[in-house]
């Protein structure tokens, strides 16, 4: 009589993919109550861009929106918000990739990433838990800041295909972002640098039109402001809800997000690879 076994896996990447995605969940519940046990990286993610806007808005916002293209100078605080508002949100979602680079890292250092290789559990369920939480937690901020720009006056002018358009590049974005906050908590060797690599993910919207027109600035930087990834994001999130022109910023947009998961999964992967045969 012969005994058929089934051959050993020798990798866990090998799973089926039902079983990467139930995987998937689990780590995803675990990081969603990290989030609700640890409040205040949440609570930063979010004051932080509020503080911004109400300093941006009653402090400079008079002066800067009186200098934006066609504005009446009575009305320059209210054209500034309107202006600004997407920048905020895009520094919100920014801001969030600290979050999941500071979460990653403490699951590095502390060894329980080491224990999660000795378990049956997909490699990219590990870090697509992470990635997954902190977008979720990514929309929830914009939400919440959204709600204090309506609530001291941002009235956006899009209907409900625009809205739900622009939503469906908020959460696109959040993930690609998610990827990178990811890929760098890896890459860091301390939380403390975790912590601090990401912030030049929130220096990006002001980099580009998030707060000026990038023709104001100087041709050295208003070459950078142009072409780096945030102006389309910004530029495209104000044509959604202001209904100011779009051209191919939608396009443009996309396809820095489909970039930027990309860099940020094969990034992130190959740490998770390199540091496991060790």
């Amino acid at each position: 009589m012969t005994t058929t076994i089934a051959p050993r896996q020798t990798a866990l990447g090998a799973r089926p993919q039902s079983h990467v995605v139930a995987d998937s969940i689990t780590m995803l519940r675990r990081n969603l109550l990290h989030i609700v046990r640890y409040p205040g990286l949440s609570m930063f993610t979010i004051l932080g861009p509020v503080v911004i806007l109400l300093l941006v808005v009653f402090v400079f916002g008079g002066t800067l929106g009186a200098g934006l293209p066609g504005v009446d100078p009575a009305a320059g605080r209210d054209a500034y918000l309107a202006y600004v508002m997407p920048g905020i949100l895009l520094i919100t979602i920014a801001g969030t990739a600290s979050g999941a680079a500071i979460t990653v890292s403490m699951d590095m250092t502390e060894g329980i990433t080491a224990r999660f290789r000795t378990m049956a559990i997909s490699r990219a369920a590990v870090l697509a838990g992470h990635v997954l939480g902190n977008t979720i937690q990514a929309v929830i901020a914009v939400a919440l800041v959204l709600g204090v720009g309506l609530a001291v006056g941002f009235r956006p002018s899009a209907g409900p295909i625009e809205w739900l358009a622009a939503v469906g590049l908020i959460v696109f974005i959040s993930f690609a972002v998610s990827w990178i906050g990811v890929a760098m908590g890896m890459q860091s060797k301390t939380v403390e640098t975790a912590s601090n690599l990401p912030m030049i993910l929130t220096l990006l919207p002001l980099l580009g039109s998030g707060f000026v027109p990038t023709a104001s600035m100087p041709a050295w930087l208003q070459w950078f402001a142009q072409y780096q990834p945030f102006t389309p994001f910004i530029e495209t999130i104000r044509g959604l809800l202001l209904g100011t022109p779009l051209g191919w910023n939608p396009t443009l947009a996309i396809g820095w997000c489909v970039v930027i998961t990309a860099v940020g999964y094969a990034w992130s992967m190959a740490i998770y690879e390199r540091k496991s045969v060790r």
